[in-house]
Protein backbone atom coordinates (compact mmCIF):
# COMPACT_ATOMS: atom_id res chain seq x y z
CA UNK A 1 0.00 0.00 0.00
CA UNK A 2 1.29 3.21 -0.81
CA UNK A 3 0.87 6.37 2.26
CA UNK A 4 -0.16 9.33 2.22
CA UNK A 5 1.69 11.68 5.04
CA UNK A 6 -1.24 14.37 5.85
CA UNK A 7 1.06 16.15 7.88
CA UNK A 8 4.15 18.01 7.08
CA UNK A 9 6.39 20.98 7.44
CA UNK A 10 9.37 21.56 5.39
CA UNK A 11 11.64 25.02 5.74
CA UNK A 12 14.19 26.14 3.29
CA UNK A 13 17.68 25.28 4.00
CA UNK A 14 18.97 28.62 4.66
CA UNK A 15 16.55 28.35 7.42
CA UNK A 16 15.85 25.11 7.79
CA UNK A 17 17.83 24.10 11.23
CA UNK A 18 17.00 27.21 13.18
CA UNK A 19 13.12 26.46 12.93
CA UNK A 20 13.29 23.10 13.86
CA UNK A 21 14.53 24.52 16.95
CA UNK A 22 12.20 26.77 17.64
CA UNK A 23 9.51 24.34 17.14
CA UNK A 24 11.11 22.31 19.34
CA UNK A 25 11.21 24.97 21.65
CA UNK A 26 7.70 26.19 21.47
CA UNK A 27 6.70 22.54 22.42
CA UNK A 28 9.52 21.56 24.89
CA UNK A 29 9.95 18.23 23.45
CA UNK A 30 13.29 17.02 21.59
CA UNK A 31 12.68 17.34 17.65
CA UNK A 32 13.09 13.75 16.24
CA UNK A 33 15.14 15.28 12.88
CA UNK A 34 17.02 17.88 13.00
CA UNK A 35 16.69 19.86 9.71
CA UNK A 36 13.14 20.18 8.03
CA UNK A 37 14.08 20.66 4.40
CA UNK A 38 12.20 18.80 1.76
CA UNK A 39 15.45 16.57 1.05
CA UNK A 40 15.83 15.45 4.62
CA UNK A 41 11.86 14.73 4.37
CA UNK A 42 12.43 12.31 1.14
CA UNK A 43 15.44 10.53 2.74
CA UNK A 44 13.76 9.90 5.79
CA UNK A 45 10.91 8.42 4.00
CA UNK A 46 13.13 6.27 1.27
CA UNK A 47 12.68 2.24 1.05
CA UNK A 48 9.09 3.06 2.94
CA UNK A 49 5.65 2.76 1.66
CA UNK A 50 5.43 6.59 2.35
CA UNK A 51 5.09 7.99 -1.21
CA UNK A 52 2.97 11.32 -0.79
CA UNK A 53 3.36 14.18 1.14
CA UNK A 54 1.48 17.09 2.23
CA UNK A 55 3.56 19.99 2.80
CA UNK A 56 3.84 23.32 3.99
CA UNK A 57 4.76 26.35 6.56
CA UNK A 58 3.45 28.49 8.78
CA UNK A 59 3.59 32.50 8.61
CA UNK A 60 3.96 34.19 12.09
CA UNK A 61 3.97 37.85 10.03
CA UNK A 62 1.74 38.67 7.47
CA UNK A 63 5.07 40.00 5.44
CA UNK A 64 6.36 36.10 5.32
CA UNK A 65 2.83 34.77 3.43
CA UNK A 66 4.14 35.62 -0.60
CA UNK A 67 7.46 34.01 0.54
CA UNK A 68 6.41 31.14 2.11
CA UNK A 69 4.07 30.18 -0.73
CA UNK A 70 6.35 30.87 -3.48
CA UNK A 71 8.42 28.41 -1.81
CA UNK A 72 6.12 25.69 -1.00
CA UNK A 73 5.41 25.89 -4.68
CA UNK A 74 8.64 25.02 -5.46
CA UNK A 75 9.31 22.36 -3.74
CA UNK A 76 6.35 20.98 -4.93
CA UNK A 77 7.19 21.88 -8.82
CA UNK A 78 10.48 19.58 -7.81
CA UNK A 79 9.36 16.56 -5.86
CA UNK A 80 5.92 15.33 -7.90
CA UNK A 81 4.90 13.21 -4.66
CA UNK A 82 4.53 16.58 -2.53
CA UNK A 83 0.95 18.27 -2.33
CA UNK A 84 1.30 21.80 -1.30
CA UNK A 85 -0.48 23.49 1.02
CA UNK A 86 -0.42 27.54 1.11
CA UNK A 87 -0.12 29.66 4.66
CA UNK A 88 -1.97 32.91 5.53
CA UNK A 89 -2.27 35.22 8.19
CA UNK A 90 -4.90 36.98 9.84
CA UNK A 91 -3.22 40.28 8.94
CA UNK A 92 -3.00 39.77 5.14
CA UNK A 93 -4.01 42.50 3.14
CA UNK A 94 -5.85 41.14 0.35
CA UNK A 95 -6.53 37.82 1.64
CA UNK A 96 -8.68 36.51 -2.05
CA UNK A 97 -5.66 37.69 -4.11
CA UNK A 98 -2.96 35.95 -2.08
CA UNK A 99 -5.40 32.89 -2.33
CA UNK A 100 -6.32 33.14 -5.86
CA UNK A 101 -1.72 33.34 -6.46
CA UNK A 102 -1.43 30.39 -4.56
CA UNK A 103 -3.74 28.19 -6.26
CA UNK A 104 -2.37 29.64 -9.15
CA UNK A 105 1.16 28.52 -8.36
CA UNK A 106 -0.49 25.32 -8.19
CA UNK A 107 -1.65 25.08 -3.95
CA UNK A 108 -4.02 22.85 -3.12
CA UNK A 109 -5.20 23.73 0.52
CA UNK A 110 -4.80 25.89 3.52
CA UNK A 111 -2.67 25.30 6.43
CA UNK A 112 -3.24 27.27 10.03
CA UNK A 113 -1.34 27.09 13.12
CA UNK A 114 -3.67 29.41 15.26
CA UNK A 115 -1.54 29.32 18.52
CA UNK A 116 1.70 30.33 16.76
CA UNK A 117 0.24 32.34 15.04
CA UNK A 118 -1.54 33.98 18.03
CA UNK A 119 -4.86 34.42 16.57
CA UNK A 120 -8.31 32.65 17.47
CA UNK A 121 -9.16 30.52 14.99
CA UNK A 122 -12.86 31.93 15.10
CA UNK A 123 -11.39 35.25 14.89
CA UNK A 124 -13.48 37.13 12.18
CA UNK A 125 -10.14 38.25 10.75
CA UNK A 126 -9.88 34.57 9.66
CA UNK A 127 -13.66 34.35 8.33
CA UNK A 128 -13.38 35.43 4.99
CA UNK A 129 -10.51 32.82 5.05
CA UNK A 130 -13.14 30.24 5.39
CA UNK A 131 -15.75 31.87 3.16
CA UNK A 132 -13.21 31.42 0.20
CA UNK A 133 -12.43 27.86 1.03
CA UNK A 134 -16.07 26.61 1.33
CA UNK A 135 -16.76 28.32 -2.08
CA UNK A 136 -13.57 27.09 -3.98
CA UNK A 137 -13.56 23.96 -2.43
CA UNK A 138 -10.05 24.29 -0.63
CA UNK A 139 -9.42 21.95 2.27
CA UNK A 140 -7.78 23.03 5.52
CA UNK A 141 -5.47 21.59 7.77
CA UNK A 142 -6.17 23.63 11.19
CA UNK A 143 -3.62 22.97 14.19
CA UNK A 144 -6.18 22.31 16.95
CA UNK A 145 -5.65 21.95 20.78
CA UNK A 146 -2.85 22.93 23.32
CA UNK A 147 -3.01 22.74 27.08
CA UNK A 148 -1.49 26.33 27.70
CA UNK A 149 -3.73 28.76 25.28
CA UNK A 150 -7.06 29.21 23.95
CA UNK A 151 -6.58 30.21 20.38
CA UNK A 152 -6.95 26.74 19.47
CA UNK A 153 -9.62 25.36 21.82
CA UNK A 154 -11.74 22.22 20.08
CA UNK A 155 -14.57 24.51 20.74
CA UNK A 156 -13.51 27.32 18.49
CA UNK A 157 -13.44 24.58 15.86
CA UNK A 158 -16.60 23.49 16.67
CA UNK A 159 -18.17 26.78 15.96
CA UNK A 160 -16.31 27.29 12.66
CA UNK A 161 -17.56 23.75 11.27
CA UNK A 162 -21.66 25.09 12.46
CA UNK A 163 -20.49 28.40 11.02
CA UNK A 164 -19.37 26.82 7.47
CA UNK A 165 -21.28 23.28 6.84
CA UNK A 166 -19.62 22.82 4.07
CA UNK A 167 -15.92 23.59 4.74
CA UNK A 168 -13.72 20.81 4.70
CA UNK A 169 -11.39 20.46 7.55
CA UNK A 170 -8.41 18.95 9.05
CA UNK A 171 -8.73 19.08 12.92
CA UNK A 172 -5.01 18.11 13.54
CA UNK A 173 -3.66 15.98 16.50
CA UNK A 174 -6.53 14.15 17.17
CA UNK A 175 -8.40 17.42 17.33
CA UNK A 176 -7.34 18.61 20.57
CA UNK A 177 -3.48 18.61 20.97
CA UNK A 178 -2.44 17.52 24.84
CA UNK A 179 -6.54 17.67 25.37
CA UNK A 180 -7.33 14.55 23.28
CA UNK A 181 -9.96 13.40 24.99
CA UNK A 182 -11.83 16.76 25.13
CA UNK A 183 -11.41 17.07 21.33
CA UNK A 184 -13.05 13.59 21.29
CA UNK A 185 -15.90 15.12 23.07
CA UNK A 186 -15.93 18.30 21.54
CA UNK A 187 -15.48 17.18 17.56
CA UNK A 188 -16.62 13.44 17.78
CA UNK A 189 -19.89 14.38 15.81
CA UNK A 190 -18.58 17.10 13.86
CA UNK A 191 -18.04 17.32 10.27
CA UNK A 192 -14.50 17.11 9.80
CA UNK A 193 -11.23 14.95 9.12
CA UNK A 194 -8.77 14.56 12.23
CA UNK A 195 -5.21 13.56 11.62
CA UNK A 196 -2.90 10.96 14.04
CA UNK A 197 0.01 13.58 14.20
CA UNK A 198 2.38 14.71 17.39
CA UNK A 199 -0.51 11.83 19.43
CA UNK A 200 0.92 8.50 19.64
CA UNK A 201 4.12 9.11 21.56
CA UNK A 202 1.40 10.75 24.33
CA UNK A 203 -1.38 8.44 24.06
CA UNK A 204 0.16 5.18 23.39
CA UNK A 205 -1.26 2.27 20.75
CA UNK A 206 -4.45 1.41 23.02
CA UNK A 207 -5.45 5.11 22.92
CA UNK A 208 -4.64 5.73 19.35
CA UNK A 209 -6.62 2.75 18.05
CA UNK A 210 -9.82 3.84 20.68
CA UNK A 211 -9.45 7.24 19.35
CA UNK A 212 -9.52 6.69 15.37
CA UNK A 213 -12.61 4.17 16.20
CA UNK A 214 -14.20 6.56 18.23
CA UNK A 215 -14.01 9.57 15.51
CA UNK A 216 -14.49 6.84 12.88
CA UNK A 217 -12.00 5.52 10.58
CA UNK A 218 -12.98 6.75 7.81
CA UNK A 219 -12.12 10.53 8.99
CA UNK A 220 -8.72 9.91 10.59
CA UNK A 221 -5.94 10.32 8.50
CA UNK A 222 -2.10 9.38 9.10
CA UNK A 223 0.18 12.38 9.61
CA UNK A 224 3.57 12.57 11.14
CA UNK A 225 4.05 15.97 11.83
CA UNK A 226 7.46 16.07 10.26
CA UNK A 227 10.20 17.13 11.19
CA UNK A 228 9.08 17.03 15.13
CA UNK A 229 8.87 12.81 14.76
CA UNK A 230 10.38 10.71 11.89
CA UNK A 231 8.27 9.44 9.08
CA UNK A 232 8.86 6.02 9.03
CA UNK A 233 8.89 5.18 13.09
CA UNK A 234 5.76 6.75 13.04
CA UNK A 235 4.38 4.76 10.19
CA UNK A 236 5.65 1.78 12.09
CA UNK A 237 3.87 2.79 15.65
CA UNK A 238 0.73 3.25 13.71
CA UNK A 239 0.63 -0.16 11.98
CA UNK A 240 1.38 -1.69 15.78
CA UNK A 241 -1.95 -0.64 16.99
CA UNK A 242 -3.80 -3.16 16.00
CA UNK A 243 -5.96 -1.86 13.20
CA UNK A 244 -7.34 -4.41 10.32
CA UNK A 245 -6.43 -4.65 6.87
CA UNK A 246 -9.66 -2.17 5.94
CA UNK A 247 -9.02 0.40 8.36
CA UNK A 248 -5.76 0.83 7.30
CA UNK A 249 -6.33 1.12 3.85
CA UNK A 250 -8.82 3.64 4.79
CA UNK A 251 -6.32 5.80 7.39
CA UNK A 252 -3.07 5.61 5.30
CA UNK A 253 -4.38 6.46 1.78
CA UNK A 254 -7.87 6.96 0.88
CA UNK A 255 -8.89 9.41 3.60
CA UNK A 256 -6.27 11.72 2.55
CA UNK A 257 -7.46 11.34 -1.11
CA UNK A 258 -11.15 12.07 0.00
CA UNK A 259 -9.62 15.36 2.06
CA UNK A 260 -8.18 16.47 -1.19
CA UNK A 261 -11.09 16.21 -3.11
CA UNK A 262 -9.78 12.99 -5.19
CA UNK A 263 -12.69 10.42 -4.19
Amino acid sequence: MLVTDCHCHIYPEKIASRAVEGVGSFYQIEMRTKTGTADSLIEACEGSPIKRHIVHSVATRADQVQNINDFIAGECEAHPEFVGFMTLHQDTQDMEAEIERACGLGLRGIKLHPDTQKVNMDDPRLYPIYEIAQAKGLPIIMHVGDYRYGFSHPQRMKRILDDFPDLTVDAAHFGGWSIFDLGLEILQDANCFVDASSAMEFLGLRRTRELCRAYGTHRVMFGSDFPMWDPVSELDRFMQAGFTDDELEQMLKLNASRFLGEA
